[in-house]
């Protein structure tokens, strides 16, 4: 898949190395139920405050924000810092998650 617009992208990846590349956070959250969660030995995405850098999905922080729209239509975001997701919020609005809450919210629609 070609990403097109990194600061939303994610990624599976397999203990056998496999990699799943997703344009955006919510395509992970609704692909990952069709991987055996005993072979996924990670999943990534991007840090909206980071060029390029990646960060683990379970320690991330979640913005859905209508003034920062994602390529699938969800305005998701992540960040690898609270404080980060925080104060994009102050300026962008929206709504915080972590990563339990952002799955929840997600397989709702």
């Amino acid at each position: 898949m070609t990403i097109v617009d990194q600061k939303h992208a994610a990624q599976i990846v397999t203990t056998k190395g496999k990699v799943f590349k997703y344009d955006a956070i919510e395509c992970l959250i609704n692909d990952a139920k069709n991987h055996d969660e005993q072979e996924i030995a990670f999943k990534k995405v991007a840090d909206f405050m980071g060029l390029d850098s990646f960060t683990d999905a379970e320690s991330a922080f979640y913005l859905i924000s209508a003034d920062i729209p994602s390529p699938m239509g969800a305005n998701l975001s992540a960040f690898a810092s609270k404080k980060e997701a925080e104060a994009m919020q102050q300026s962008k609005e929206g709504e915080l998650f972590d990563w339990v809450t952002v799955q929840q919210k997600i397989k709702q629609h």
